[in-house]
Parts: C-alpha cells; structure tokens; sequence
C-alpha cells in the first residue's frame, strides 16, 4: 500500500504535535459533503432559536454536533475516509485505528475564540495513542477562526483539564510551568487539507469575524487496542458498557481504518434521553439511522 504522510510530515507531527497534509480530501468530496453537513448541523440545532449571546461561553466557541456517522448515513464516507484513516494510522505508527467519535465543529459567524485546551483529558482512555482530523470544508483562515497549537506540547507532560464548557481561566492554563514559554503557532488550512493533533497537543481558535459560519467536521481515532482508563462517564464507552482496564472495542468505536470499500459499521443503539436533557441541544444522535 502506498504510504500518504511523507517523512517530513510525520516528522513534523512527531516534534510538533500536528501537521497540515494538503489535498487529502478532494475538491468533489468538499463539494459533496460541506452542504451535507451543513444540513446535518441544521437538523440536529433545530428548532433551538437562541440568538449567539444567550447561549453558554462554550456554544458561543462553536455549535458542536456528535456522532454523525450514526443518523446521517449520507455522511459515512466522510467520516470513514480512506485516505484521512491512513493518514491518522501513519502518523500514529500503527496497523488499525478506531473512532472514538466523530463531530461538527461550526464556529458561527461573530462565534467567539475557542480556549487553549488538550483533547485527551476529556477522554477515559489510558493510553496517548490518539490523534483528531481536523478538516474545515472550506479552508480555515485567520479571520474565519483558524486553530493554533502550541508546538512540542504533547512531549511536556502535561495533562490538565481545562474545562472549555465553563470556560475557566485560560490565562492560568497557559500560565502552566510546562507551557508558559511556548507561543502559539496559527495555521490556516487551505481547502482540501486536513489538520492532525495529538490529543496532548495544546490547540485553541481564533473567534470568526467573517459573516458567514466555518464549517469544520472532524474525527477523533485512537489505535486498536486502547483501554478505558476511569469510569469517569463518557458515552463512546458507557453505551458499550465498557470496563476499567479492558479494550475499547465496541458498537460506539469501530474500526476506521482499514475498511473495505463501502464496508461501513452498523450505527449503535440510540443515546439515552437522559443524555440529552443534560447536554446542549444538537450535540448527541437522537435515533440510530433518520435520514
């Protein structure tokens, strides 16, 4: 199999934490998928009429939608991408790679910036072995909210949770001995390209001053093998009763990549209606398969 991440992307990724890989989504897949998703995001935010000031600090970073694969089957070959899969198994150096979940990240227009945060202490998972796609559908520039990440984070040790949903004091994580003298690096990412960071890389994003929203969808994989770390509640692993200690391998996680062509997962069963009365509309599936 050809390899996609040259060696100087993957050594970028090794010693910064991310790497953009240009052209890996095609323009025709872009084209496809953006209004799909776009849709998608309509469906699941409706009938929430809020205007962007009377929703939470963490609504106002981005209206987040989860686990689309699961009730838009149209945007399967999205969310499954060969290419994307590869991409991320390459850069982790390993055979197979799981998703641990998919998710629209649309920063509405007049959106606010996103705070400086590390992906993996949101998530039960023991190991580190665990990396996001990041793919915004019509390219990400500075004003439309582009991501930055502090470069070499991921080596420092730090794993804090810095709550975004509260939006806590950025300033005192940024403030952290291990990161305090890194600058960020801001990345624009032309159409087509996809942003990867280790889920230990430290990333924020600019607020959008365009007019119009920044359409980003993005997968978050881990390696096959990975186990549950706490029984600190997450749904990828609490809907498939998931232990302490064991594999994550279930429904909620199935293999990405490799796949046969067209050979996409069985959606999981619905999440519970608990789930939705405690999170932000839109967020979760509210049925296996409805479009």
């Amino acid at each position: 199999m050809t390899r996609i991440v040259t060696a100087e992307e993957h050594e970028a990724y090794e010693r910064d934490g991310f790497v953009v890989i240009e052209g890996l989504v095609t323009e025709a897949e872009l084209d496809r998928f953006e209004p799909l998703v776009t849709e998608a995001v309509r469906v699941r935010s409706d009938p929430d009429s809020r205007a962007l000031p009377e929703r939470s600090l963490y609504e106002q970073s981005f209206q987040q939608c989860i686990n689309l694969w699961e009730d838009f089957p149209a945007l399967r070959p999205l969310v499954f991408h060969p290419r994307v899969g590869q991409a991320a198994a390459e850069l982790l150096g390993v055979e197979v790679v799981r998703l641990w979940h998919d998710q629209a990240l649309y920063k509405r227009a007049g959106g606010r910036d996103t705070d400086a945060h590390q992906d993996q202490p949101y998530w039960p998972i023991a190991e580190t072995d665990t990396i996001t796609a990041w793919i915004p559908l019509q390219g990400s520039t500075i004003e439309s909210g582009a991501m930055a990440y502090l470069p070499g984070s991921h080596r420092t040790g730090l794993r804090k949770f810095q709550n975004i949903f509260t939006a806590d004091d950025v300033k005192e994580f940024l403030a952290s001995p291990e990161i305090a003298e890194i600058d960020p690096v801001w990345v624009e990412v032309p159409r087509g390209g996809v942003a990867f960071h280790s889920g230990l890389t430290v990333h924020m994003a600019k607020p959008n001053v365009t007019g119009t929203d920044r359409a980003v969808q993005t997968m978050i994989m881990f390696a096959d093998g990975c186990t549950r770390s706490t029984s600190r509640f997450h749904p990828s692993v609490d809907r498939d009763a998931i232990a302490v200690g064991a594999p994550i391998r279930g429904a909620c996680t199935p293999i990405l990549w490799p796949l046969e062509p067209g050979d996409y997962p069985a959606p999981p069963p619905p999440v519970p209606d608990a789930l939705h009365q405690v999170a932000a509309p839109g967020i979760f599936p509210r049925a296996a398969t409805t479009n």
